[in-house]
């Protein structure tokens, strides 16, 4: 069960990291892009998606309920690590100048969504790339309930952890799944990337001003 996904470098196709780096390397990668700044670009869908479908294969030895528990945990304990960040950081973060790895704008764009879904926007930006990375920073500089946030971080960590990781287990056992992997990761791809244009939308139509 193989698959190249053209839509980036290959070192971000899902089924080489995977076959690459194994377990490790999918907790490695979910905890890097639910709470490092630098991990916004990482495949994080595609890859949970894809771990469940070599599970169901059997390329990928480990039990479903192993993976899919260590990945929550991974997504809990990346996000956790954003919070603090954030309120370690600060103010400062809106100062931090561009880089290669660092846009202000993914800033920016993070903060609208928690600003307009408050806290229920920790278990959403979930299923939002890009989002996700910043949310738990941005509740961090917010001042966000420490608690409250434990308890929206470990239910979005349930259920995109472990129901994309599930869904792609299920999925992986029909088989015009398994014989068109590469269509459905970029299917993946492409529905992610819709929360994203909304938002890109919705900013843009939010500075157009207003026409008499």
């Amino acid at each position: 069960m193989t698959t190249s996904l053209s839509l980036g470098p290959d070192w971000l196709d899902p089924t080489t990291l995977i076959s690459t780096f194994g377990l490790i390397g999918i907790l490695a990668i979910v905890f890097a892009e639910s709470g490092l700044l630098v991990g916004f670009f990482l495949p994080g869908d595609s890859l949970l998606f894809t771990a469940g479908l070599l599970v169901a294969g059997g390329t990928l030895p480990q039990p479903l309920w192993l993976v899919a528990g260590l990945v929550v945990v991974a997504a809990v304990a990346g996000d956790q690590v954003g919070y603090v960040f954030g309120r370690k950081v600060g103010p400062g973060l809106f100062r931090r100048p561009d880089s290669r790895l660092f846009k202000q704008e993914n800033v920016v764009k993070a903060t609208g969504f928690f600003d307009r879904h408050g806290p229920k926007a920790i278990v959403l930006a979930r299923f939002v790339p890009v989002v996700r990375t910043f949310t738990p920073v941005i509740a961090g500089v917010g001042g966000m309930d420490y608690r409250r946030f434990v308890r929206y971080n470990v239910l979005g960590g349930v259920l995109w952890g472990a129901g994309v990781t599930v869904l792609g287990y299920f999925l992986g056992q029909i088989a015009f799944v398994r014989d068109n992997i590469e269509l459905i990761l970029v299917g993946i791809v492409l529905v992610s990337a819709v929360p994203v244009a909304v938002e890109l939308l919705r900013a843009r139509r939010a500075g157009r001003p207003a026409v008499d």
